[in-house]
């Protein structure tokens, strides 16, 4: 049935139980799984007197966040390896972390996209937003929600 299983994982503990429901499913269908995670971009702020933000300071959040992420994937490796489930890690530093996950999905050519959803109401997605839409709204490649 699948092949390829792109998992998202942002580390919460929602994603962490999609991260083990994927991981069965990976070993019910004999397939693979690529973990991914989405590094946020920092944008560089501007204070009212025109002062920015050191780049050292920049450089200092984007490597706690690519360690977090490196964390999130081992642990997703790990269950993988624990279920005899092959596993792939991937981390990108996308516009957004839908764009990230649907490019991923392409370019490893996934044959679903596995990813868990905070379940909002719709008033709250459309205020605060959802990956889970926006990868449902945009994505070619088919989607699993988890919930």
């Amino acid at each position: 049935m699948f092949k390829r299983i792109l998992i998202p994982t942002d580390g919460s503990a929602l994603s962490r139980k999609a991260v083990k429901a994927g991981v069965r499913l990976a070993r019910q269908t004999k397939a693979k799984i690529v973990a991914y995670y989405a590094l946020e971009m920092f944008q560089p702020y501007v204070y009212g007197d025109g002062t920015v933000i050191d780049t050292a300071t920049l450089n200092a959040f984007e490597r706690r966040a690519r360690e977090q992420g490196e964390k999130y994937l081992a642990q997703v490796e790990k269950d993988a390896k624990a279920a005899g489930v092959a596993c792939e890690k991937v981390m990108t530093k996308p516009a957004t972390p839908y764009q990230g996950i649907i490019d991923a999905a392409k370019r490893k050519k996934c044959d679903v996209i596995f990813m868990a959803s905070h379940g909002r109401g719709e008033l709250a997605a459309l205020i605060l937003g959802s990956v889970t839409q926006k990868v449902l709204a945009h994505s070619k490649v088919p989607v699993l929600v988890y919930r």
